[in-house]
């Protein structure tokens, strides 16, 4: 049994799994950080009024398509840019990867609630294929080589 334990602990530290987890950290990082970014967007200028709008657009419309309450979707709404901006500048950096995979993984879940009360399929799908990279970098997370800030675990 310890034969087994440490060929697969050996395995596990196989250099190309540290290079996959980062390319799929970066990818991951960028996809959340743009994502917040555009929700700031409009005709092509960046701004908060811009973000207010949008987000307003947004919680309104699950609202009207759905059983959501309007201060229950504003809320997120009004929330998401910032989370998505600043979870994929932790995803970026490195910073508290588990806890930052996490908490994107939740994010996302709840996007994907948002388009499911909506019966918005493709953007589910969509959103599934994040959560589905976010679950596979938390179980490579362990090989997370290239961190600002590390887990305690790892």
């Amino acid at each position: 049994m310890s034969d087994k334990y440490a060929s697969n602990s050996h395995s596990n530290s196989r250099p190309e799994y540290a290079w996959a987890f980062l390319i799929l950290r970066l990818w991951l990082g960028l996809r959340t950080l743009l994502a917040g970014l555009e929700k700031f967007e409009s005709g092509g200028s960046y701004a908060f009024a811009n973000y207010y709008k949008n987000m307003g657009r947004m919680a309104q419309g699950i609202t009207g398509a759905s059983f959501m309450p309007l201060w229950m979707t504003k809320t997120f709404a009004f929330s998401l840019g910032y989370m998505l901006i600043v979870l994929g500048a932790c995803l970026l950096l490195g910073v508290k990867t588990r806890a930052t995979l996490l908490f994107t993984g939740l994010v996302y879940c709840g996007l994907s609630f948002g388009l499911m009360a909506v019966q918005e399929g493709e953007g589910t799908a969509w959103l599934g294929m994040h959560v589905l990279m976010i679950a596979t970098a938390l179980t490579l997370v362990r090989n997370n080589r290239f961190a600002l800030v590390r887990d305690s675990a790892n």
